[in-house]
C-alpha cells in the first residue's frame, strides 16, 4: 500500500522540491498551504506522515501538531517539523507537543526523504 504525505509548508520552493522526491520515492504527496488547511486535509487525505513547518500564517506548526496529537483517530501518524528555529527550546516545544522529529531548515531534501522511508517504514 502507498504511504501517503501531507507536506505543510509556505514556502513554494521547499513544497516543490519535496513534493517532486517524495513523489519520486513512491509517496502519495498532497500540500497544504497554512496550517487550517493542513487540519481540513488531514480529515480528507488520511496521511500516514506530515512534514510540517512551524512558522505558518492562520494556525502555526506548533497548534496543527497539538491539536493532530489530542485527536485518537490520528494519534498514529507521523509528524515531522520543519523550521529556520532550531534553538534548543523550540526542538523540545515542537517534540514535547508529539511531533516525532524535529529538521532545522536548511536541510538536505535527500536526507530528509531517507528520515522519512525510515519513520515510515515501521508503520
Amino acid at each position: 500500500m502507498t504511504k501517503k504525505v501531507l507536506i505543510v509548508d509556505d514556502e513554494q520552493n521547499i513544497v516543490t522540491a519535496l513534493e517532486y522526491l517524495l513523489g519520486q520515492s513512491g509517496y502519495q504527496v498532497e500540500v497544504a498551504q497554512n496550517g487550517e488547511e493542513a487540519l481540513a486535509v488531514v480529515d480528507s487525505f488520511a496521511p500516514d506522515l506530515v512534514l510540517l513547518d512551524v512558522m505558518m500564517p492562520r494556525v502555526n506548526g506548533y497548534e496543527v501538531c497539538r491539536r493532530l496529537r489530542e485527536r485518537p483517530e490520528w494519534r498514529h501518524v507521523k509528524i515531522v517539523m520543519l523550521s529556520a528555529k532550531g534553538r534548543e527550546v523550540e526542538v523540545s516545544k515542537g517534540i514535547s507537543l508529539g511531533a516525532d522529529l524535529y529538521v532545522v531548515k536548511p536541510f538536505s531534501n535527500t536526507e530528509l526523504v531517507a528520515q522519512i522511508d525510515a519513520l515510515l517504514a515501521g508503520a
